[in-house]
């Protein structure tokens, strides 16, 4: 049956940035296709999402996973495998965001924004690809940005992150799926989340986004139900390097 192509049934996700918005819908949709959830946290005592995915008859649990401290991002998917068994699928989508004129951006602004948006996509990265190449199968999706494509205003270390996750997925998708591991990343568009709440206040410019959108509106957290899905499942086994936009047709165009 097509629908079991989309079951996620006895697989194991490990989601970072899920307490809300995008992540937290991706989360809700992984564990109502079937999957049970390790939710990568830097606060553990945030445990709302947890229970919400206990109530869909899902396993959950959640790892302390501060990505500031990169011992623990490196002890993040050892802690998921030790605790599942395995490692199905990771969604890498945390991130940060930090505005100012380029002239003016502090270098401190750059460190940080480059360490959570790129270096540790890329270790967790890394430390699933090592459990899933050596399995044999596995799905990673990292949350890249339309400024993985385009240029943007005043956010110069978020455009040279998101750019860098995009060529990184298309990295490892060439060495990784001959191993049948799938490397991909989806594209948010501008979504109602608190990352674009200066956005969505600004008249201006919140008027001239939505001018350009052919959707007519601004995304919301629970469009991206289904490309997560389908990325996780057995529906998308020869997608491998893809940046599947959710944009309302923005990069169309």
């Amino acid at each position: 049956m097509t629908q079991d192509l989309f079951s996620l049934d006895g697989k194991v996700a490990a989601i970072s940035g899920a307490t809300r918005g995008i992540g937290r819908s991706m989360a809700l949709a992984l564990a109502e296709a079937g999957a049970d959830l390790a939710l990568l946290q830097r606060s553990p005592e945030q445990t709302q999402l947890k229970e919400d995915i206990e109530k869909l008859g899902r396993k959950c649990c959640i790892i302390p996973c501060n990505l500031e401290r990169m011992d623990q991002v490196k002890e993040a998917i050892p802690s998921v495998v030790s605790q599942f068994g395995a490692l199905d699928i990771l969604i890498n989508n945390a991130g940060i965001q930090r505005r100012a004129p380029s002239v003016d951006f502090a270098e401190s602004d750059w460190d940080d924004v480059l360490h959570i948006n790129l270096k540790t996509v890329w270790i967790l990265c890394q430390q699933a690809g090592r459990h899933m190449v050596a399995r044999g199968r596995g799905k990673i999706i990292n949350t890249a940005s339309l400024l993985s494509i385009q240029g943007g205003f005043t956010v110069p270390a978020y455009a040279a992150a998101k750019g860098a996750v995009a060529q990184l997925t298309k990295a490892l998708a060439n060495e990784w799926a001959k191993h049948n591991v799938n490397v991909n990343a989806i594209v948010p568009g501008y979504v109602a989340t608190d990352m674009n709440t200066a956005l969505i206040r600004d008249p201006v410019r919140s008027s001239q986004i939505l001018e350009r959108i052919p959707a007519g509106r601004w995304g919301e957290p629970d469009d991206f139900k289904g490309t997560v899905v389908f990325l996780a499942s057995d529906a998308s086994n020869y997608v491998h390097g893809h940046l599947l936009a959710v944009d309302g047709g923005w990069l169309g165009r």
